[in-house]
């Protein structure tokens, strides 16, 4: 592909990942857990893979003749956001030193599916690949369109692990030695999940 297509899609794309949501909010709570940030990233990225996947199968056809499934798929996305807000905002992160091997197995699990759960379940994601990856295909190239699509999704990817693993290890660093701030900024993360999770609901009336 040509490079200056490259770098056009890596400036668009960049500055959605810089614009805070709620894969901001969740990578700044891994922070704050501290050993949870890779883990939670991964499923952050996962969960775009999924999307991008699905843009490069041709789901925005299907959607087109059956918008039922997008409603569908945004007010599950949505409660599931809801309700991990709910539970941020009631039980805020907590910071603690004393982990069992077994417990942080577990929890890291945990995180992984999670943060699929909250970048894969999230519809605006499907429909900004769908927005944000056309533009940049050329049929005429001799790489097929979902090949150009793939390489474009892996830099958006890429993106998207370097500057979530940052605000993780930036929240872990400023606010690990900070017990009443993390739980403030808990509360925040919760609110915006919750208040994200609103306005896509209102958007389905």
């Amino acid at each position: 592909m040509d490079l200056s297509v490259i770098f056009a899609f890596w400036c668009v794309s960049i500055l959605f990942v810089l614009t805070p949501g709620a894969d901001w909010a969740y990578a700044i709570l891994a922070g704050i857990k501290g050993q949870f940030v890779v883990t939670a990233v991964m499923g952050l990225v996962l969960g775009h893979l999924i999307a991008i996947l699905c843009v490069a199968a041709g789901v925005g056809a299907l959607l087109s003749h059956y918008p039922i499934l997008l409603t569908a798929m945004t007010i599950a996305g949505a409660c599931y956001l809801f309700w991990m807000g709910i539970n941020l905002f009631i039980h805020p992160a907590t910071i603690s030193t004393e982990i069992k091997p077994t417990q942080k197995l577990e929890s890291a699990q945990s995180w992984l599916i999670k943060g699929v759960g909250i970048s894969g379940l999230n519809p605006k994601v499907l429909l900004l690949f769908f927005a944000l990856l056309p533009p940049f295909i050329h049929p005429q190239m001799a790489l097929s369109p979902t090949t150009q699509i793939i390489l474009l999704g892996m830099i958006h990817l890429l993106s998207c692990a370097v500057v979530y693993v940052l605000v993780g290890v930036a929240a872990n660093k400023l606010l690990r030695t900070r017990p009443h701030a993390v739980k403030v900024v808990s509360r925040i993360s919760g609110s915006l999940m919750i208040l994200i999770a609103t306005i896509l609901m209102i958007g389905q009336i």
